[in-house]
């Protein structure tokens, strides 16, 4: 039981990863969060908000204009943590992510406090996302940009006194010598609240309402663009509407970026793949980013559940997924390989094949009774592996109290 210490969190998108940490510890000790000015709040967690003093120079070189933001960002919080010093504030132990420098200079100030990085993604440019998709190819230079990029993570990796990584993939693609330093713990599906309903119902922000008396078909992403696949479902789109004639889609997700290269003159990938593949929009429904608890709602009443991802990193939305029953039709990737297994927990696609994920989809929600047990064991397998307060959570607070100890 951790009781009466002082813990500092760090990540500029407060909460992010450490949502369920900050709740659980929050009651029994004094929580200092080091992020970005945000209108997000959690009770019990004093938040000490910086902006970097200034954006990278854009005459800066190329390949190093990641490691100048980077510098900034581990700035901006080095200055807070001084102040903190000033005031006789000092921590028992600091948890922060690594991926945008924010802890670069935590082992310098407090070199005697316990420092837990988050490690998210050790950047390649073999065997992952980069060159994966022959459709957007990646500029020659890109594998330069990310050895340098990689500097700031190593350096991190060096200090940090230990680390832990949400799958076993991701983990897989930290250098490894250091991989030793590094758990693997996810950060977990709730699976009391993330449930199957017994009459499922949503009511969507334009008024469209799903209550499984026709077939529904979701994907979902944070923002829809190629890295999730949306330009091969997009592709789907119109083979699913003609093999199941009364099924309805809908996609979550914005239209901006997260991940890879925008398009020029500002168009984003939706009104590019819907020029590219018009849909019957009485049947397809774009529906931007819903409220959690929407969201949820949309998930049990769905009958199949389109994820497709480079091999990068894993959503949350697919373990949630599964965690309600969803038959997920996932892409046959190494990030989603590592959860679901063909035929026995959920379906895996090619995912450059709309062929295949139309026919899989079709058959999946012709046939419903054919695939009760995969739902079934979709669930069990969040269960088992991933579930917040019985795994992944106990799991963390066991590395936090070891470092304490």
């Amino acid at each position: 039981m951790i009781k009466n210490k002082t813990l500092l969190f760090i990540h500029q998108n407060f909460p992010g990863q450490f949502i369920h940490l900050c709740r659980a510890l929050g009651a029994d000790n004094r929580i200092f969060f080091i992020t970005k000015p945000t209108q997000n709040r959690i009770g019990n967690v004093r938040l000490l908000e910086y902006k970097p003093h200034r954006a990278p120079n854009p005459q800066t070189h190329l390949y190093l204009r990641t490691t100048e933001d980077a510098v900034l960002h581990g700035q901006g919080t080095a200055r807070l943590l001084l102040q903190m010093q000033k005031e006789n504030i000092r921590p028992d132990i600091i948890i922060g992510h690594s991926g945008w420098g924010e802890t670069l200079f935590v082992k310098d100030i407090f070199p005697d406090v316990p420092l837990l990085s988050y490690i998210e993604f050790f950047y390649s440019a073999v065997g992952a996302d980069v060159g994966f998709d022959p459709e957007f190819p990646s500029n020659p230079e890109l594998k330069f940009q990310l050895r340098t990029r990689n500097q700031m993570i190593l350096s991190c990796l060096e200090a940090t006194d230990a680390g832990l990584s949400p799958t076993r993939w991701q983990h897989s693609r930290i250098p490894a010598v250091f991989q030793p330093k590094v758990e693997v713990i996810h950060d977990g599906v709730d699976t009391d609240a993330v449930v199957p309903a017994d009459k499922p119902r949503v009511e969507l922000p334009n008024g469209l309402a799903f209550d499984g008396s026709v077939p529904l078909v979701t994907y979902v992403a944070r923002n829809l663009e190629p890295y999730r696949g949306f330009h091969v479902f997009m592709r789907s789109v119109n083979k699913i509407l003609q093999a199941a004639p009364n099924a309805q889609i809908v996609l979550v997700g914005g239209d901006d970026v997260s991940y890879g290269s925008r398009l020029p003159d500002g168009e984003s990938y939706k009104t590019r793949f819907l020029k590219e593949n018009p849909v019957d929009e009485t049947r397809v429904h774009f529906v931007g980013k819903l409220e959690y608890g929407t969201f949820k709602q949309l998930l049990q009443c769905s009958d199949a559940h389109v994820y497709l991802t480079y091999p990068f990193v894993l959503s949350w939305s697919m373990l949630e997924a599964m965690a309600t029953k969803c038959l997920v039709i996932g892409s046959r990737t190494p990030p989603v390989e590592e959860v679901i297994e063909h035929g026995r927990n959920g379906l895996l696609v090619n995912f450059f094949d709309p062929d295949e994920i139309a026919a899989t989809v079709a058959e999946a929600i012709k046939h419903p009774d054919r695939f009760r047990q995969i739902r079934d064991a979709a669930r069990r397998t969040v269960v088992e592996n991933y579930d917040l307060k019985r795994v992944c959570l106990p799991k963390q607070t066991a590395l936090v109290e070891r470092l304490l100890g």
